[in-house]
């Protein structure tokens, strides 16, 4: 399964982005985040015409929390795409890289008051408030600010996808947003309305993340134009914005079937369009948040292989062997909390056969697996093993389990590799480590009890 630019070169290697990536291992080290910056940029692309040509009036969100560095910030606005943060840190980055406040949509279910004091003084475009707390707390700093904010309402459908239980949203047991069912969404709306500091644009929902099918975003959309037409016999006022969120699935491995970018326009627009008129409604603008469809089949990952081991399998006959490469789970958790999966290329060895049945396994202290029982060539110690499908939520949810330092993120296009994010050095991992004063000063060892500074006597 070769993604974006992915090819096998002359000299049997794999190349991502015009660039040999055992020479991207050599150069950067290992572990290593490759992001293809032209399938990046063509995915953006193919995103927005399939939905502007089934339904113009859009306004489309890279979610930032798939990935986010500052260049991929740059990337998303020179394509024309606004942009989704759902915390300080990923709406700090994104006012760094110079991305225009008005053109961000500031999300979390638990907002701080330092979150929506940023976002206000900012003037980012929107906020979509998660609950009553929150209507209260940005009143209150929008009146300071002697601010009129934008806002959304994020509601919860009553979706329960087909999808990994973690990555599930949009049922009515969540702690997202507010519930239809209950009248919470609604109470939350009018409170909105009669609020002189908020300005009440539309509202928003979220059912879950890699979805291979349209079925879940097809009923959600048909429950919440239905609410649309709810508040506005209810309020008198009409919903501007429709903001589905996001959650289209990609290919981890090769079995994986997510519908296109055209036929997923069509299934969402379809139903759409049916919905509005049939409860006679004007077209709002419809909003989205991809991140993961945009993101997720423009990484991979490169490691290093250590150690091979074989053992015998105890339930079955045979044997298992295990890889182990020089990362793990702090740069790839998704094995370990969704039971994610993934394919894996021999870089080095990418126009042989993948003949050899291996499991991947990382280097931390617990049971680390990346990939049970994949198809490889046939592995040696050194070689490059490049993990695809890793762009997002692993540099994102990287970590320094074992004190490992994250690693580097090279952005490939045209035979050219950018270092986007340095690798941590280790006094990065002690840079905000402190020793408090009273465990400086040299401290005598107490003495050793006698009964304890004799060995005992080997008894036979």
């Amino acid at each position: 399964m070769l993604l974006g630019t992915q090819r096998v070169n002359s000299y049997g290697h794999l190349e991502i982005g015009g660039c040999d990536t055992t020479w991207l291992a050599d150069e950067f080290g290992t572990p290593l985040y490759v992001l293809d910056e032209a399938a990046i940029r063509a995915n953006c692309r193919s995103y927005r015409t399939a939905f502007e040509s089934c339904y113009p009036q859009n306004r489309i969100c890279y979610a930032g929390k798939a990935l986010l560095t500052r260049a991929i910030c740059k990337i998303v606005q020179e394509e024309g795409f606004n942009l989704d943060v759902a915390a300080l840190g990923e709406l700090y980055t994104a006012l760094s890289a110079g991305f225009p406040a008005r053109s961000i949509n500031l999300h979390g279910n638990n907002k701080s008051s330092e979150e929506l004091e940023l976002a206000v003084s900012k003037r980012v475009g929107h906020i979509v408030l998660d609950n009553f707390l929150e209507i209260e707390m940005l009143r209150s700093i929008a009146r300071k600010g002697y601010r009129r904010v934008n806002v959304l309402v994020r509601v919860t459908p009553g979706i329960d996808p087909h999808t990994h239980k973690l990555i599930r949203t949009g049922q009515a047991d969540t702690k997202f947003g507010f519930n239809i069912r209950d009248g919470a969404a609604l109470t939350a709306v009018r409170q909105v309305i009669a609020a002189p500091e908020l300005h009440f644009k539309g509202i928003h929902c979220h059912v879950g993340s890699q979805l291979l099918e349209t079925d879940a975003q097809v009923q959600a959309v048909h429950i919440m134009v239905k609410f649309m037409h709810t508040i506005r016999q209810h309020t008198g006022v009409t919903a501007g914005e429709l903001n589905i969120g996001g959650g289209l699935g990609v290919r981890y491995i090769e079995s994986h079937r997510p519908p296109s970018f055209q036929e997923y326009a069509e299934a969402i627009t379809g139903e759409l369009i049916s919905a509005l008129n049939r409860y006679k409604l004007p077209y709002p603008i419809l909003v989205q948040e991809p991140g993961r469809s945009i993101i997720g089949e423009t990484g991979t990952t490169l490691y290093t292989i250590g150690a091979i081991k074989t053992v015998p399998i105890k339930s079955k006959p045979g044997h298992r062997t295990y890889v182990a490469v020089d990362g793990g789970m702090s740069d790839n958790p998704r094995p370990q909390l969704y039971d994610a999966v993934y394919q894996a290329i021999l870089a080095d060895y990418a126009d042989r056969p993948a003949e050899r049945i291996v499991t991947i396994a990382g280097k931390h202290c617990e049971t680390d697996i990346l990939i049970w029982d994949t198809l490889i060539a046939e592995p040696h110690t050194g070689d490059i093993l490049a993990v695809q499908t890793t762009g997002a939520y692993n540099f994102s949810m990287a970590s320094n389990y074992n004190k490992f330092q994250r690693p580097a993120v090279v952005l490939v296009n045209e035979g050219q590799a950018d270092l986007i994010v340095a690798r941590e050095s280790l006094r990065d991992l002690i840079r905000n480590d402190r020793i408090p004063d009273r465990l400086k000063a040299t401290r005598r060892t107490p003495a050793i009890s006698a009964r304890y500074s004799q060995p005992e006597p080997i008894r036979s």
